[in-house]
């Protein structure tokens, strides 16, 4: 598997990145969309912003320059999860309130890190926004094993996953351990946004979570439906961003997330048509 790996141009690197990307968002935005959770990526996407930043400062000291900030932003994005977890709980009435908790002391940490990080707004840019050029054969490796990793996760305990995402309190007296299964989420929630932020952008990754479920919601009438037709919209989306990025020369990110959004107003006005024609032959 290596070897092939390592022959791949960097724009296929690119190209594998994206589709794995595309397939794994929808998967973990349909559970975040059962448990109305959808927001949450926004937060932790900015926590993550402040691991990629400790890692590009440290990078800067002699003694820390061999940290590569994929790694730290992981390690923030973890973290992150895990503080709007417990925020939940602490805040067991108002549970809204750890996401913009989490989101402010992210964008606050990222200003001020940015602000004394030596790096060019190229490198920053592409963090922010995503580029399929500047994934390397480490990026791709991440984003391939944490990809297995994730899908392992989810088929294992789909059911458990699934049981918590509908009703917390039917999974507690089912035996469910709510709490572990709360943390396991948690971890694939802080995965799903690190593996996606070279594709995609940190500031991108929450709409790459959110716009294939709101299609999907259109005209699924199952869960298993939402994320399977949540998954072909990730796809095309990121085929047809891909694709377009490279003609026009505009960021991949932002391209990507452009084509879920024309997807998303056509399935719209496709839905509106269907209801508005099925009403007129009633009548």
């Amino acid at each position: 598997m290596l070897d092939l790996l390592h022959q791949l141009t960097f724009l296929e690197r690119g190209i594998i990145a994206g589709l794995i990307v595309g397939f794994i968002c929808p998967i973990i935005g349909a559970f975040l969309l059962v448990r109305r959770m959808t927001i949450i990526s926004e937060g932790l996407s900015h926590i993550t912003l402040t691991g990629i930043a400790v890692g590009i400062v440290m990078m800067q000291s002699p003694a820390t320059n061999f940290i590569n900030p994929l790694y730290t932003g992981v390690l923030f994005s973890l973290i992150g999860s895990l503080l709007v977890e417990k925020l939940r709980q602490i805040y067991r009435h108002f549970q809204e309130l750890a996401i913009p908790i989490i989101l402010s002391a992210g964008i606050g940490l990222s200003a001020l890190l940015i602000s004394i990080s030596p790096s060019n707004n190229t490198e920053w840019f592409n963090y922010l926004f995503g580029s399929i050029v500047t994934v390397t054969l480490t990026d791709l490796l991440f984003i391939v094993v944490t990809g297995i990793v994730m899908m392992s996760i989810v088929l294992l305990f789909y059911k458990e996953l699934l049981s918590i995402s509908f009703d917390q309190e039917f999974a507690i007296t089912s035996g469910i351990s709510v709490k572990k299964m709360n943390f396991l989420f948690s971890i694939l929630i802080a995965l799903v946004i690190s593996m996606s932020m070279k594709v995609i952008g940190i500031l991108l990754v929450g709409a790459m979570v959110t716009l294939p479920v709101a299609v999907s919601i259109q005209f699924a009438k199952s869960f298993r439906q939402v994320v399977f037709i949540g998954i072909i919209v990730g796809e095309i989306s990121v085929i047809g961003g891909i694709i377009m990025s490279i003609y026009f020369n505009i960021a991949t990110g932002g391209m990507i997330v452009v084509t879920g959004v024309i997807i998303l107003i056509i399935s719209v006005i496709i839905k509106r048509s269907i209801t508005f024609l099925s009403f007129k032959s009633v009548n």
